[in-house]
């Protein structure tokens, strides 16, 4: 009976441990498929992660073209609009500066052939001693031309009134061409002025839509920048992770 009891407790004992082990080997099996698991895991995330860095990358890379783009378009533009002002200041100065000796030209004409148009010119006070010299060389000048009087021929007859009208309608002529030359400076310079105009509101306008969209590229920028430190961060926690999971797998 002691011997029968014996093998009983032997088999409780035997039960027991097999029951133990089993516990144990199902923990440890448990165990490493969670490490696998784990490992799998971090290995996905880990991948992830770098495959939205390198997204990232690209962007950020495509932004920094574009604004090196558009810094060098604004600096392209705004030296074409001051060639572009240069030139019209200079039509400007030599069409006023030609209506002006074509205008004198016209005056001089009307002076000999059509008085009644004639704008003399504005009289200008004189100085102390251009009033002396002018009262003195104008004493002198009646002087000799009574001389010149006493000697000089008489003058040629005066001339027909064919031979003046001629001239007279030569000089219409002349007045009619100054007439247009005129005309096509002030058309010239009206069209200069309004494409200067056109111009300088169309560079405004591209100067403030590149401002903007230098401000939204660069804002973009940042916040890109600022994810792909985040992710880069979240990459490496990751790969620890996978290290140490790798490493208590190992051991397992």
């Amino acid at each position: 009976d002691e011997m029968v009891e014996n093998l009983k407790k032997e088999q409780l004992d035997d039960d027991h441990k097999k029951e133990y082990c089993s516990v144990q080997f199902d923990e440890a099996d448990d165990k490493k498929k969670g490490l696998e698991q784990t490992v799998s895991d971090e290995e996905l995330a880990i991948s992830n992660a770098q495959e939205a860095i390198s997204v990232l990358a690209d962007e950020i890379k495509a932004l920094n073209i574009s604004i090196a783009e558009l810094d060098k378009s604004v600096i392209e533009a705004t030296e074409q609009r001051k060639e572009e002002h240069t030139a019209y200041l200079e039509l400007m100065a030599l069409d006023s500066q030609a209506k002006e000796l074509l205008g004198v030209a016209k005056n001089r004409l009307n002076q000999f052939y059509q008085p009644a148009l004639y704008t003399p010119p504005p009289k200008r006070e004189l100085t102390e001693e251009e009033r002396v010299y002018q009262s003195v060389a104008g004493e002198a000048f009646v002087h000799i031309s009574a001389h010149q009087q006493q000697q000089v021929a008489p003058p040629p007859p005066p001339e027909t009134f064919d031979a003046y009208n001629a001239k007279t309608q030569e000089s219409t002529g002349v007045i009619a061409m100054i007439d247009m030359l005129i005309k096509d400076l002030d058309k010239e310079m009206t069209e200069a002025e309004a494409g200067e105009k056109d111009a300088q509101k169309d560079y405004e306008t591209m100067m403030a839509e590149s401002q903007q969209k230098r401000a939204a590229d660069s804002q973009s920028l940042t916040d890109k920048e600022s994810s792909k430190a985040d992710l880069e961060a979240e990459a490496q926690a990751h790969k620890e992770a996978e290290a140490s999971a790798t490493k208590e797998l190992s051991a397992t």
